[in-house]
């Protein structure tokens, strides 16, 4: 059997994490994005699903906490912006805020599409709080995401991408709707919609070829 890779086994071990804290936070009525920008001291609730983690899996912990040397690094991590703002998050590729209610394996339905809005990277990070802080107020679609400082092998250039998820694609109005409250937003250059259909494909813009099935 080959060796594991102990780099790899920590980026896995990291994610898995995240997304647990993610949802153990929502499950206490809590956004981790609230508690670092509010400075609210979150360590308790850090261990307490730590704990439930390690227990799950065993040796994913203990791989992650040897490469952070320790629950402390990470807690410490997470209160200066990883994993809230994209560009000091460097262990993740993406960070997620669905909408409250909506399931977070709503986004992967083939009904569902996403407008995507580029940005340079000096402006992500104030897009991104825009964009997420009007996800959670309900006005906008079902989810979005963020890519973030970790250099990802499939950018094309230096530029991130804030994804804007709609349920339906067929739902003229409503993903009609959510580009309108993006420009009241600030969004105003014209932006595509993509659906999961050539998403799942794997059809992407190439020279004299266009994806999205939307453009406002």
């Amino acid at each position: 059997m080959a060796e594991v890779d102990p780099e790899a086994l920590a980026d896995v071990a990291y994610g898995i994490f995240e997304h647990l804290l993610t949802r153990g936070l929502r499950e206490k009525g809590r956004y981790l994005y609230a508690l670092v920008e509010g400075g609210t001291d979150f360590s308790a609730d850090l261990s307490e699903i730590f704990a439930r983690f390690a227990l799950e899996y065993p040796q994913l912990a203990e791989s992650m906490l040897r490469r952070f040397s320790g629950l402390d690094t990470i807690y410490a991590m997470l209160r200066e912006g990883e994993g809230v703002v994209p560009s000091k998050t460097t262990q993740m590729y993406w960070i997620v805020q669905d909408a409250p209610g909506s399931a977070p394996e709503a986004t992967e339905d083939e009904k569902a599409g996403k407008w995507l809005i580029f940005q340079e990277p000096g402006d992500t990070d104030d897009a991104w709080k825009k964009i997420r802080d009007a996800t959670v107020a309900l006005n906008l679609g079902i989810s979005a995401k963020v890519s973030t400082a970790k250099p990802n092998p499939d950018s094309r250039d230096n530029r991130k991408v804030i994804y804007v998820y709609t349920r339906d694609w067929a739902d003229e109005a409503d993903v009609m709707r959510v580009r309108e409250m993006l420009r009241t937003l600030g969004f105003a250059d014209r932006i595509g919609y993509k659906r999961n259909i050539e998403t799942f494909a794997g059809e992407y813009a190439k020279k004299g070829k266009r994806v999205t099935y939307y453009s406002a």
